[in-house]
């Protein structure tokens, strides 16, 4: 095959890449911004902008070809395919600890336009009545 050829195969296999990345980029966004609860927003958060920015950078390393630049960016990749969904996962894991419960049963978006209703959904966990004991020095024998 010619050279031109193969840099337009090239150009098109990244720009597909970095458009398939933008897609889920902006629909986690919009997953974020009309998804009801916490636990959905961030599976929307963290699963598309995770895939999203996978794409994005392999995108990259097509278009950069075989280089040290290409090898840098699949060095990142793989750390964000590592990083991303862990993070995600002790924030989700945090808040469940702190309490926050999920929204349960059927949900309805608000049209557009209208202000949808805010709940407090953390409920603060009950203190502890007994007092914490003094401590006591030792005795060095």
């Amino acid at each position: 095959m010619d050279g031109g050829v193969l840099h337009m195969l090239q150009f098109v296999i990244s720009a597909l890449l970095l458009a398939g990345g933008v897609f889920f980029v902006i629909a986690g966004t919009v997953g974020v911004l009309r998804f009801p609860d916490f636990y959905t927003r961030m599976h929307a958060a963290g699963m598309t902008d995770t895939l999203g920015a996978e794409l994005v950078l392999l995108g990259l390393i097509v278009q950069a070809g075989f280089s040290q630049t290409s090898l840098k960016l699949a060095l990142i990749a793989f750390l964000l395919f590592l990083t991303s969904p862990t993070a995600a996962h002790a924030v989700v894991g945090a808040a469940h600890n702190a309490g926050l419960k999920p929204m349960l049963g059927k949900y309805r978006a608000p049209a557009l336009g209208e202000a949808p209703e805010v709940k407090s959904e953390v409920k603060p966990k009950p203190k502890s009545k007994s007092k914490p004991k003094p401590r006591t020095k030792k005795k060095a024998t």
